[in-house]
């Protein structure tokens, strides 16, 4: 049985008051703010039986209102990167504002992570819902979104809904931070993951995909099985994973998969992920660099945490050879990721 309930948390100034809903199960404590849908914290136990919270986020209203990093946050119309700002739907080119290097990141400057979402109670959990406009940071159609939290036991599933007035890329995720030594822990060098994708994609330097499914087969992106991450890390180029691992083929039938497992041995604690999204961005917050205060005063510094955000691949809609990544007036979008906090 999961109880939940709502407070008023705080007022932007403009949009109005921001909500937070808390999600409580036997096991697992989950708080969801109504200002871009962001999961504020996820509190669950180790093997201690202590409880610990495990998502980055801040201690006010503040915080999340000025945040850049999506911390925690709900990110469209278009998560991920469009290369150049521009995409070409019905013979129309649109473009939009760049706000990473010379692409457009995560649906624009004012994507739906700082938009206020209307709050409604469900069975276990809340759906929050959001109207895009038309012409919305340059996409084309209103879209009506609304993503479901709910919480059963120890897993916490959240559902994507979407549909448009016009043709329009639609890419929606969760962009939680997760440290499962505690949000305040230093790093995640002591975590071990696993990724059930048999292939990533390469990207320039601008971490646009190059076009090539590269096999991970004899890789440092080998994440078939458990590996520690700190020593993975050095094997990497650059600062450390931001990839995109590939769960299914272009093409593929909807269904749920398992996606991902992070184990952090020390506390017990693990997170497996599914999802019936096509693939996964692993990120290791690798830009984060100790300027953001959190939680407790905590600075965030690089690879403190990690990101599973699970959603179609990257640039998929200038990529002819990509899973679809278009909705259009008489489809409906839905998908669902399920998080499940266990212990070992």
């Amino acid at each position: 049985m999961t109880e939940v309930s709502r407070q008023q948390w705080g007022e932007v100034s403009g949009p109005g008051p921001v909500d937070l809903w808390v999600l409580q199960s036997s096991s697992v404590r989950v708080e969801v703010l109504t200002l871009g849908a962001i999961i504020r914290s996820v509190c669950c136990r180790g093997r201690d039986g202590q409880m610990e919270d495990v998502v980055l986020g801040y201690d006010d209203l503040e915080g999340y209102v000025s945040d850049k990093r999506y911390l925690g946050a709900v990110v469209g119309r278009v998560a991920n990167r469009i290369a150049l700002g521009r995409f070409v739907v019905e013979g129309k080119e649109y473009r939009l504002d760049v706000n990473n290097g010379p692409n457009a990141l995560h649906g624009g400057l004012r994507g739906f992570n700082k938009a206020i979402w209307l709050a409604t109670a469900v069975e276990g959990g809340v759906q929050l819902s959001l109207t895009s406009p038309d012409g919305d940071q340059g996409y084309p159609g209103e879209v009506q979104v609304s993503v479901s939290y709910t919480l059963q036991g120890e897993t916490l599933t959240a559902e994507y809904q979407a549909r448009a007035t016009k043709t329009t890329p639609i890419n929606l995720t969760n962009h939680s931070y997760f440290n499962l030594a505690g949000q305040g822990a230093a790093d995640i060098y002591d975590h071990q993951v696993s990724i059930s994708a048999p292939s990533y994609l390469p990207v320039d330097d601008t971490s646009i995909p190059t076009g090539e499914i590269r096999q991970v087969d004899g890789t440092p992106f080998d994440l078939t099985k458990p590996a520690l991450i700190g020593p993975r890390l050095k094997e990497l180029p650059g600062l450390g994973f931001d990839h995109h691992f590939c769960l299914s083929a272009p093409g593929e039938s909807w269904r749920e998969r398992p996606t991902a497992r992070v184990c952090h041995p020390a506390s017990g604690r693990a997170l497996e992920v599914s999802t019936s999204q096509p693939g996964v961005q692993f990120y290791t917050a690798n830009f984060l660099d100790g300027s953001i205060i959190g939680k407790g005063g905590v600075r965030y510094g690089k690879h403190s945490s990690f990101c599973l955000e699970t959603q179609n691949w990257p640039d998929a809609v200038n990529q002819a050879f990509f899973p679809n990544c278009l909705l259009r007036p008489d489809e409906d979008y839905r998908h669902v990721t399920r998080f499940t906090f266990t212990t070992v």
